[in-house]
């Protein structure tokens, strides 16, 4: 332990912020995670646990070789990433996807945190950064409060940017009308998936619904942010023309319906949102139609008739600062050194790209506190590029947030296309994180710590975890 040495101050105890915390402390650095909920929430969030998801589904694909999050996937794991092994221990079947059982996840992390040695969890709310914090990690993620944000906007200089993102309904299993659902994954790959069909005159019948709907009211401060556009709300989408859906969350392409032997005019999936299978979530439907509105519209679905729903849609608003103009190629912010930041915030989107930008903030200041250069990770890994793209390779003037994509990777000689073409990139990327882990500072013991991780660490953190989830 370096003992000699101030805390890390990490602020944020999302997926992002966990990560920074782990990788500092499995290198024997002092950490104090701050974390406001606990005392106070934000308009996504339902408990007060660390690590907490919004969606089952937000690891998305596992595919290492021809996908570029699945490679992220492999990368992560490869750099002893405590929120992939979490997510191993709290998977859920969902095909080629990596789903989770949310509550398992975030009780993992949160138990695996707080049992760290190293580690001191803060229930508090930061407003500032103050002037004797000798290094910070600032992972507040899309929701961060007002006052932290505008002391960031103070100190970079530049108005933060933001867009909206909207969180898709549950519903309960027993409700769903399964002589008309069936299981299959497109193409016949398993049956994660539940399937709802739709004919034309239901399709268009829907569409109409979601055109006409009320939905909540913007404030005068919010009217003209833009909306994230992997995550557009199905409303939002159903008003860019009739067969908008049809081509994008509701197509019915690898589909047969087991009653009539034909592929649906148009289809609504559902995941499983917990290992139970009690409950599901409808697959592209965020939304920001007001609840009753939703329950009405919904409801119109073939076998959601009578849906009974766990949550319903909503929105919340998401900021991010404009990282090519303000940070360095280490995550550090220029006008202070001191500061780096991390997760969603940076903008990233996406939690599995959040996490890795919390590991790589946690292994630069590890590296620096321990007098050792860590260059940034090669741009031909998904790491690595994602990184370049946030601080060095995005246009500041149109800035907006990414998933990691094998569009950010540099381009390969020649004119391999399609999935040949992807396989090329992930195996070169693949010999670029091996030529640069030597470079990685090395964990103390992390195999050890990462064995232990599914029994929640000592007693006293699952105390601590069960006064968390009974007050939050």
């Amino acid at each position: 332990m370096r003992a000699s040495l101030p805390p890390v101050h990490v602020v944020g105890g999302g997926l992002a912020g966990c990560e920074a915390a782990w990788q500092l402390a499995t290198r024997g650095h002092r950490v104090v995670l701050h974390e406001m909920r606990g005392c106070r929430s934000t308009p996504a969030h339902r408990t007060a646990l660390l690590a907490e998801l919004v969606c089952s589904n937000s690891f998305r694909s596992d595919d290492a070789e021809t996908n570029a999050v699945g490679l992220l996937h492999a990368e992560l794991r490869a750099l002893g990433s405590l929120v992939m092994a979490a997510g191993e221990l709290a998977r859920l079947p969902a095909g080629a996807a990596m789903a989770v059982d949310r509550d398992v996840f975030a009780r993992t992390v949160t138990a695996r945190l707080l049992a760290h040695p190293a580690i001191e969890v803060r229930r508090e709310e930061v407003t500032d950064v103050p002037d004797d914090w000798a290094w910070v990690i600032l992972a507040t993620g899309p929701l961060t409060s007002e006052a932290l944000a505008a002391s960031i906007a103070r100190r970079t200089g530049a108005d933060n940017l933001a867009f909206f993102d909207a969180i898709a309904p549950i519903v309960h299993a027993h409700s769903i009308d399964m002589w008309v659902a069936w299981r299959q994954s497109r193409w016949d790959r398993g049956q994660d998936y539940l399937n709802c069909p739709l004919d034309e005159a239901q399709y268009r019948a829907f569409v109409e619904a979601l055109r006409t709907a009320e939905t909540v009211e913007f404030r005068d401060w919010e009217r003209d942010t833009p909306y994230f556009e992997g995550c557009l709300p199905i409303e939002v989408m159903a008003a860019r023309g009739m067969d908008t859906l049809r081509f994008g969350p509701m197509k019915p392409v690898g589909l047969v319906d087991p009653r009539t032997g034909r592929r649906p005019y148009a289809v609504v999936q559902l995941r499983p949102e917990n290992r139970a299978g009690t409950l599901w979530n409808l697959v592209g439907f965020q939304t920001k139609m007001r609840h009753a509105e939703q329950v009405r519209v919904f409801r119109m679905i073939p076998g959601l008739e009578r849906a009974e729903f766990a949550r319903l849609g909503g929105l919340h608003r998401n900021s991010f600062i404009r990282s090519p103009v303000l940070l360095d190629r280490t995550l550090r912010l220029k006008a202070d050194p001191r500061i780096r930041f991390a997760g969603q915030i940076t903008g990233c989107e996406g939690y599995v790209e959040s996490a890795a930008m919390g590991l790589l903030a946690g292994l630069f200041v590890a590296a620096e506190r321990a007098g050792r250069d860590l260059p940034p990770p090669p741009p031909e890994t998904a790491v690595g590029a994602l990184l370049a793209h946030l601080t060095t390779e995005a246009d500041p003037e149109t800035f907006q947030p990414m998933n990691v994509n094998f569009g950010l990777f540099p381009p390969l000689p020649g004119t391999l296309r399609g999935r040949e073409r992807r396989r090329a990139l992930a195996a070169r990327a693949r010999a670029a994180l091996a030529r640069w882990l030597p470079a990685v500072p090395p964990a103390e013991a992390c195999e050890e710590v990462l064995e232990d991780l599914a029994r929640f660490g000592g007693t006293q953190a699952l105390d601590h975890l069960g006064a968390v989830v009974a007050g939050g």
